[in-house]
């Protein structure tokens, strides 16, 4: 009963035009690096610096908040390790090294942006047989490899495999500030003959994601463990999943991690449109478990050369995410930021609003304190706003702040529309005032997301403290009341 309701509430919420913009939503980007189909496009440094910069820029401009790029690539890297060789798309060579370290760069820039940075890890393909990532993985582990047609991957009845994907992910934990590990292919190949049954299937693979698990919150519990399952849990009542689904098919069961606490976030490959979307969304978001989803939406299949969808299927999908309270995540990132049939520019105006990546509330961290000693000094065309660092609770390795402001006091700090600037890690901010008297409050966060209380401050305040002035009048006195009586 619970599901129907919910399918005839959709069914009105598919006929809206524009949702209510939240605080808190995840705003996601896959950005693929395996042949260099999304990123890099060149094999110099500079160049390839400077395409990632414009990229990320234009994901910011339209809102966009978590970057999850492809770091394990098929049991190659973009980041250096002794554990694989460096990848092909970096520099043409399978194994060179750029001289650089482009996740570092990535997280640099992301961070630098108020965006989270996702490393992206494919697990059980290790790509062409003779390749070589799967050629030295091979060499290394030969009995932990299967091969299917040309291509090889790990096997994972084998308790080798979660140990192997735990260390390498630890080592990304241990190395890296990213803000989550995002599993992808966490199944198995939809070519595998499956021998044994489908509980032990699921029971294998949860295994790995168990280890994974204790491996990445062993060493930073703030980090987000997340999945791309396939679009579709299993079979509805109502609709079919056409024997395509996570559960079921491919021995995925990612609502029982969300379930057991195994994963904090979903990113469901939801590459379809109307009943073979809608209900399935709501699936997702009835077995949440108070977690995060975000479902994964193909602006691909838009392409000419694909299916030539339609944008009103992927931005109806957008409005509908939205009303449900689930995020949205873009596959992938250059048909993206190409604007094909316009979802750029549609996107910029749906997230002009920031927005928050929602708190882990299920980690049971404590807030972090107000920030102390909030200041503003007033200049001819900035407010430059500072603060002491807020006391932390939750055990991270730092804060961040959230800047706030408005032109009328209080400035409420649960309107996203007062966002001037997010995940902050400086502890000042200038902000061009152009002429107006702002309000200032700041919010630290800690890793986990949980604000604390605001502290506020007005930016300009009377020598006697009982009225804020209008800036223009400090500085032109009487001339612009006598402009303004001349007006009249």
């Amino acid at each position: 009963m619970k599901t129907i309701i919910h399918i005839f509430v959709l069914l009105a919420l598919v006929l809206s035009t524009k949702a209510n913009t939240p605080k808190h939503e995840v705003r996601a980007v896959w950005l693929t690096t395996i042949g260099g189909i999304d990123w890099p496009h060149s094999y110099s440094t500079p160049t390839q610096q400077r395409e990632l910069i414009s990229i990320l820029d234009q994901l910011q401009q339209a809102g966009i908040n978590t970057v999850l790029i492809q770091t394990r690539v098929r049991a190659t890297t973009i980041f250096p390790t002794t554990t694989e060789p460096w990848d092909g798309c970096i520099t043409g060579h399978p194994g060179k090294s750029p001289g650089y370290d482009p996740l570092q760069f990535c997280i640099n820039e992301c961070h630098r942006r108020g965006m989270e940075c996702h490393a992206w890890i494919v697990t059980i393909p290790v790509g062409k047989w003779n390749g070589t990532g799967c050629k030295q993985l091979r060499q290394k582990y030969p009995s932990l490899i299967r091969k299917i047609g040309d291509e090889g991957y790990m096997d994972p009845e084998k308790p080798q495999t979660g140990d192997y994907l735990a260390q390498f992910c630890a080592e990304v934990t241990r190395n890296y500030d990213v803000d989550g590990i995002h599993l992808d292919y966490i199944r198995y190949p939809e070519t595998w003959k499956l021998k044994v049954s489908r509980p032990q299937g699921r029971q294998y693979i949860t295994d790995i994601v168990r280890k994974i698990n204790r491996a990445v919150k062993g060493l930073k519990p703030w980090i987000k463990l997340s999945c791309s399952p396939i679009g579709k849990y299993d079979d509805l009542t109502r609709y079919k999943s056409s024997g395509w689904n996570a559960n079921t098919t491919v021995c995925q069961d990612a609502q029982g991690w969300l379930r057991d606490g195994l994963m904090d976030a979903l990113f469901p490959m939801m590459y379809f449109q109307g009943n073979n979307f809608f209900p399935f969304a709501v699936d997702w978001l009835e077995h949440s478990y108070g977690r995060m989803v975000a479902p994964g939406l193909a602006v691909y299949m838009m392409h000419p050369r694909e299916k030539n969808w339609n944008l009103d299927v992927i931005t109806r999908e957008m409005n509908v995410l939205r009303d449900l309270g689930l995020g949205h995540t873009f596959f992938r990132s250059k048909f993206f930021t190409d604007n094909t049939k316009g979802i750029y520019d549609f996107t910029c105006d749906f997230n002009m609003v920031p927005a928050l990546i929602p708190p882990m509330t299920w980690a049971g961290k404590q807030a972090p304190s107000a920030v102390n000693h909030l200041q503003m000094k007033r200049g001819m065309i900035n407010d430059m706003i500072s603060w002491q660092k807020a006391t932390d609770y939750s055990g991270a390795d730092y804060l961040l702040y959230n800047v706030y402001a408005s032109e009328t006091l209080p400035v409420d700090v649960n309107n996203p529309e007062n966002l001037i600037a997010t995940r902050q890690r400086d502890l000042s901010i200038t902000v061009p005032h152009k002429g107006r008297t702002l309000y200032y409050a700041v919010t630290a966060m800690n890793r986990y997301g949980m604000e604390g209380e605001a502290a506020s401050i007005p930016s300009t305040i009377a020598p006697n403290g009982s009225k804020p002035y209008d800036f223009r009048d400090l500085i032109m006195g009487n001339k612009l009341k006598k402009y303004k009586s001349t007006k009249k």
